[in-house]
C-alpha cells in the first residue's frame, strides 16, 4: 500500500519545469535509488535554497576524510532528528543508517534511546555530544572535547559532529513546518537482507 497524501504543504514543481541542474540532480538520484526521495521534490520549490541545502548536505555527509564513517554520520542524523521529532529524517536517514551499518535494528534503537542501543561506547559518546549540540549547545566546554578525544575523535571530527547536528536541526525544522512526508520505500529499506 502506498500513501496518496501530499508530500509537502507547499507546491511541488513538476520535474520538467525545474532548472536543468536541479532536474539532472534529481534524475541521477532516482537512477541510483530507484525512486526520488521526497526531500528533493519538496525543496525544489525554492531552487536557490535547494542548491545551497544540497551543497552543504553533500559537504557534510559525503565527506571522505575524518574519523566518522557513513554509518556514524547517519546515526547522528537519526538520533538527533528523533529528538527534534522529525518524522521525515528519522525514517529516511534511519534507512540509510541500517544499510551503512548493516544492522536492521540500530536505527530504531538510536531513535528511541541511544543509551539502550547496541552501539559502541565511542558511538554513544558521539551521540551524547550531538545531543548536547542539539539541545544545549551553549553549554559545550573543553570537557566535552576531552571526552571525545578519549574515544579517538579529533577536533575536525568534533566540528563534523556539531555541523551535522546543526545542519539537520535546520532540516528537521523545515521538514516539520512543511509537513514533508517520507517516501514509503524508506520504511522497509535495510530491514531485511537482500537476496
Amino acid at each position: 500500500m502506498t500513501s496518496s497524501s501530499p508530500i509537502s504543504r507547499f507546491p511541488v514543481p513538476a520535474l520538467e519545469n525545474l532548472p536543468d541542474d536541479i532536474r539532472e540532480m534529481i534524475v541521477a538520484v532516482q537512477e541510483k535509488a530507484g525512486f526520488v526521495p521526497n526531500v528533493f521534490l519538496a525543496l525544489a520549490h525554492r531552487p536557490a535554497e535547494f542548491r545551497a541545502f544540497f551543497a552543504y548536505h553533500d559537504a557534510l555527509m559525503l565527506k571522505e576524510t575524518g574519523n566518522l564513517s557513513k554509518a556514524d554520520r547517519e546515526m547522528i542524523v537519526t538520533a538527533t532528528s528523533a529528538r527534534n521529532q522529525c518524522l521525515y529524517c528519522v525514517v529516511a536517514h534511519g534507512a540509510l543508517l541500517r544499510i551503512y551499518a548493516k544492522n536492521p535494528l540500530v536505527a530504531d534503537q538510536v531513535a528511541v534511546n541511544h543509551l539502550k542501543a547496541d552501539i559502541t561506547p565511542r558511538q554513544s559518546a558521539m551521540l551524547d555530544f550531538a545531543f548536547k549540540v542539539c539541545l544545549d549547545s551553549q553549554s559545550v566546554t573543553d570537557a566535552d572535547y576531552a571526552v571525545l578525544h578519549g574515544y579517538g575523535f579529533d577536533d575536525e571530527d568534533i566540528w563534523d559532529i556539531a555541523a551535522i547536528t546543526a545542519f539537520f536541526g535546520l532540516s528537521n525544522r523545515m521538514a516539520n513546518v512543511i509537513s514533508m512526508r517520507p517516501n514509503d520505500e524508506f520504511f522497509l529499506m535495510g530491514r531485511v537482507p537482500r537476496k
